[in-house]
Parts: C-alpha cells; sequence; structure tokens
C-alpha cells in the first residue's frame, strides 16, 4: 500500500494524542494516510499488549485512516540500533509515503526520543540504493515534528485546524480506556489537576487560538516553510 501521510509513533495511543485530529482531516480529502507504531506498549503500567492492539485498532477505524501496523520493537527497550533502523526503512520503502509525521526530538519517556531519531535516521536511509534492507528505494518528501503537549519553549512552525475533526481525534482517544480512563496524565501530557480529556481539549483549544480556530494540532520542521500566496494568507495580523 502506499500511503501519501504516516505517522510513525512509539507506542498505539501516541499519534492519537499528538496528531489524530491531523489524520483524520487528511483522510477526509481524501489521502491515504497510515500509523506505524514501533512498540505494543507490552511495558505500559496500564493494560497489556493485547489490549492495546484491539484498542489501536478501534481508535483507526475512528479516525478512519487506511492502514494500521505494528514494527513488533521492544517497549521501553527502543533504541536507534542498526537492525532497528533497518526494520523501519523496509517499512518506508513498502509504505512509500510522502510526508512523515514523527514524535518531537525531546521527550520524558524515552521511546518518544528514540522513535523521533530512529524515524527519522530511517527516512533519509530509505533513499540509499545500495542499502541492504528490503523494498525499493524510497525517502519521503516532508518531515513533521508533532509539537503537542511540549512545555518546551518552541514556538509551532504551523498550526492544523483540526476543528471537524476534534470530536473524531477524541472517540479514538477515548477507545484508549485501559490507558486513559481516571487518568490525569500521560506521555509527554503532565498532570495539571484536570482530568486527561478534559487536559486535551484545553490544550488544543490553546493551539486553535492561535490560528483563531476552534481546535488546533501544532507542528514544527527544521526547513522555513514556503508561502506561495501572500495575499491570501490566514491569520489576521491586526
Amino acid at each position: 500500500m502506499k500511503l501519501d501521510l504516516l505517522a510513525i509513533a512509539a507506542h498505539p495511543d501516541d499519534a492519537e494524542l499528538t496528531c489524530g485530529g491531523t489524520l483524520a482531516a487528511a483522510a477526509r480529502q481524501g489521502y491515504r494516510v497510515g500509523i506505524l507504531d514501533l512498540v505494543a506498549g507490552e511495558a505500559g503500567t496500564r493494560g497489556s499488549a493485547p489490549t492495546r492492539a484491539r484498542e489501536a485498532a478501534r481508535a483507526a477505524r475512528a479516525l478512519g485512516v487506511r492502514m494500521r501496523d505494528n514494527a513488533g520493537l521492544t517497549d521501553a527497550h527502543l533504541f536507534n540500533t542498526d537492525a532497528a533502523r533497518r526494520l523501519v526503512v523496509g517499512w518506508i520503502r513498502r509504505l512509500r509515503p510522502r510526508t512523515v509525521i514523527l514524535p518531537f526530538p525531546v521527550g520524558r519517556h524515552p521511546d518518544h526520543r528514540v522513535a523521533s531519531e530512529l524515524g527519522r535516521d530511517a527516512c533519509y536511509l530509505a533513499g540509499l540504493a545500495k542499502l541492504d534492507a528490503p523494498g525499493k528505494p524510497h525517502r519521503p518528501a516532508k518531515l513533521l515534528y508533532a509539537l503537542a503537549y511540549r512545555e518546551d519553549p518552541v514556538k509551532p512552525t504551523f498550526v492544523v485546524d483540526v476543528s471537524a475533526t476534534f470530536a473524531a481525534k477524541m472517540r479514538a482517544i477515548r477507545c484508549y480506556a485501559s490507558q486513559f480512563e481516571g487518568a490525569h496524565t500521560a506521555g509527554e501530557i503532565f498532570p495539571t489537576g484536570q482530568h486527561l480529556y478534559d487536559l486535551i481539549v484545553t490544550q488544543s483549544a490553546h493551539y486553535g487560538s492561535l490560528i483563531r480556530a476552534r481546535y488546533g494540532e501544532p507542528f514544527f520542521t527544521y526547513e522555513t516553510v514556503a508561502i506561495r500566496d501572500v495575499v491570501a494568507m490566514e491569520v489576521r495580523s491586526l
């Protein structure tokens, strides 16, 4: 299956939390969208790997993405090794996405940090014709880093308006009852006293407000973003 957009996440539920609205929006636009979870979440304090797999399948349906799979690497022991890179290279060559969404390179969970580095390295290496890895060479054109829930002083390069797909995002997140029911923190989301679901709404509304929308999801790119029509640019300055 050839994809237009692929989210590479460390654990099942990471993509829903950080870019679920964007994935759902792209799927509704007719793009071929997929999620690759690197580990099964077997080391998580709550739930189990089989439970997470069932939840992930339901969440993918809620978002409307075409494919979701798991790379089978080890939870809480995710490392950017040659073997792991070759494995992810194989997935990238098989799925051939134009755009890849990765976790932000900094995170309190080591798996999130490593998933970002591993994903970036694999995206580059997948384009090397002589690399000993399965599949024909393919290098994605664009890498986006999901910024949601960051407390670092990093300003988003852009924010996606997910107002129309926010309900789908929340339905997908609620599929992970084993992880989130009664929870006040998760992954990069620090506790504030609010229930996790309410905190997600607050965060999404904040980023939406930056672009004068109800809900938004923030992204970062290292390269400068090109604008071809300065007249039609949205978000009023005055």
